[in-house]
């Protein structure tokens, strides 16, 4: 049986890019790739031909103003909380967790 499971990654990446209103080649540039190669290693990202190492996601996402972990998200929803989470504080994030904690069934 074939395996259904689809990467994230590609699509999460495009749409976080596109969000910032940046192109392929711009981003490649901005995370220091070469001019002339920089659109091309982006596009094959963005198709899933290749896949970045942990070091490039972090700047990818560091570039794109997302946490690593948004890349991987299976759900829109789930990506947009992760987003809203990593902008909050720390104390924010312990007072959130204890509520959610309260809520949650044993």
């Amino acid at each position: 049986m074939a395996n259904k499971f689809i990467n994230p990654l590609p699509f999460r990446l495009k749409q976080a890019r596109t969000a910032k209103g940046i192109s392929q080649k711009q981003l490649g540039i901005q995370l220091g790739m070469e001019v002339g190669s920089a659109s091309a290693r982006m596009n094959q990202y963005e198709k899933g031909k290749h896949t970045p190492d942990y070091a490039t996601l972090k700047a990818m996402a560091d570039e794109l103003g997302v946490p690593v972990a948004y890349f991987f998200c299976e759900s829109q929803s789930t990506a947009e909380l992760l987003c809203l989470l990593d902008k909050m504080s720390d104390e924010d994030k312990e007072d959130l967790l204890e509520q959610i904690t309260k809520l949650s069934p044993e």
